[in-house]
C-alpha cells in the first residue's frame, strides 16, 4: 500500500502537467467550437451564443476546408515516408563499423533540428529562388530551365516536403541511431558466421529489432506533419493558388484573419480526431501484425 501510495506521488505532478497542458486545451477547443465565438463576442462576452455542431457543418460544406485537409494528406503521406527512410540511412551510415568521423556526422546530421525553422525556412526561400536560386543555378549547368519552386502548384508543395524532411530528419535518426547500438552484437556475429550477407543481417536482425522504434517514430512524424504550419506561412504564404494551405493554417487564417474563433477550434477539434484516429489504427495493424 505504501509502494501503490509513493508511486502515485511521484507520477501525479506529471499526470497534472498532462491535465493542464493537454486535457483542458483540447476540451476548452471543444466547447468553443460549439459556439459562435468570434470579434464581436471577445469584445463582449454577452455576444456569445451556442449554436452546437453548426461550425463542424460549414466546415465539411466548405471547398476550402477539404482542400486544405488534402494538401495535408499529401504533405503527411509523402513526407513521413521520406522522413523515415532518411533518418534510417542516416542512423545507419553513422552506426557503421567503418564509418570515420562518425561524431562529426551525428552533429552535422542533427544540426538542422537545432536551428529555427522560421530563419532556415526563409534561407531556404532564397535557394528555391526561380532566378537566383542556388538549386536553379545547379540545374542550369546541366541544361535544365529555372523551375519555379515556390510559385508553381505542381513543385511549391514538394519544395516544403524537401525542406520539412531536411528540417527535422536528425531528430529521428538520433532515436532511430540509440536503437541500433541496443542491438546485441553476438546477434550479427552468428549471422555472418552462417554465412549472411549485409542485406541478409538488416532484413532479419535489424528491421525486426527496430520495429517498436519504427512505430514510435512514424507516429511523432505522423502527428507532426499534421500539424504543418511555419513552412507554408513563412516560405508560400499558403499559395500559389492555395496549393499549400495546410489544415493548421486554414486554422490560423479562420481565428486570425477573419476572427471566426468558433470556427477555427471546430478545425483544431477535428484535427485532433483524426490525428487520433490514425495513431490508433497504427497501433492496431502493429499489434495485428506481432500477433500473426
Amino acid at each position: 500500500m505504501r509502494v501503490q501510495r509513493a508511486a502515485w506521488a511521484l507520477v501525479t505532478p506529471a499526470l497534472l502537467v498532462i491535465g493542464v497542458f493537454f486535457f483542458l486545451p483540447v476540451l476548452a477547443a471543444l466547447l468553443v467550437s460549439l459556439t459562435d465565438f468570434d470579434l464581436y463576442a471577445l469584445a463582449d462576452i454577452r455576444n456569445l451564443r451556442f449554436i452546437g455542431l453548426a461550425n463542424y457543418w460549414h466546415l465539411l460544406q466548405s471547398p476550402a476546408f477539404w482542400q486544405a485537409l488534402a494538401n495535408t494528406a499529401y504533405f503527411v503521406a509523402a513526407g513521413v515516408p521520406l522522413s523515415l527512410f532518411a533518418s534510417l540511412a542516416a542512423a545507419l551510415l553513422v552506426n557503421a563499423r567503418l564509418a570515420r568521423f562518425s561524431a562529426l556526422f551525428r552533429t552535422t546530421l542533427f544540426a538542422p533540428v537545432v536551428t529555427t525553422l522560421v530563419a532556415v525556412a526563409v534561407v531556404w526561400r532564397y535557394l528555391l529562388h526561380t532566378r537566383y536560386g542556388v538549386l536553379n543555378y545547379a540545374l542550369a549547368q546541366i541544361g535544365v530551365h529555372p523551375i519555379d519552386w515556390l510559385g508553381d502548384p505542381h513543385w511549391a508543395m514538394p519544395a516544403i516536403i524537401l525542406f520539412a524532411v531536411w528540417k527535422n530528419f536528425g531528430y529521428n535518426m538520433i532515436i532511430f541511431l540509440a536503437a541500433l547500438q541496443s542491438i546485441p552484437a553476438d546477434l550479427y556475429e552468428a549471422a555472418r558466421l552462417d554465412g549472411a550477407n549485409g542485406w541478409q543481417e538488416f532484413r532479419h536482425i535489424t528491421l525486426p529489432s527496430l520495429a517498436a522504434t519504427l512505430l514510435l517514430v512514424s507516429i511523432l512524424t505522423m502527428a507532426g506533419y499534421f500539424q504543418l504550419f511555419a513552412e507554408p506561412y513563412v516560405m508560400t504564404q499558403g499559395g500559389p493558388m492555395q496549393s499549400t494551405v495546410s489544415v493548421l493554417y486554414f486554422m490560423y487564417e479562420e481565428g486570425f484573419k477573419w476572427w471566426n474563433l468558433g470556427s477555427a477550434s471546430a478545425v483544431a477539434f477535428l484535427l485532433f480526431l483524426l490525428i487520433l484516429a490514425i495513431t490508433a489504427l497504427q497501433l492496431r495493424v502493429t499489434r495485428r501484425a506481432e500477433a500473426a
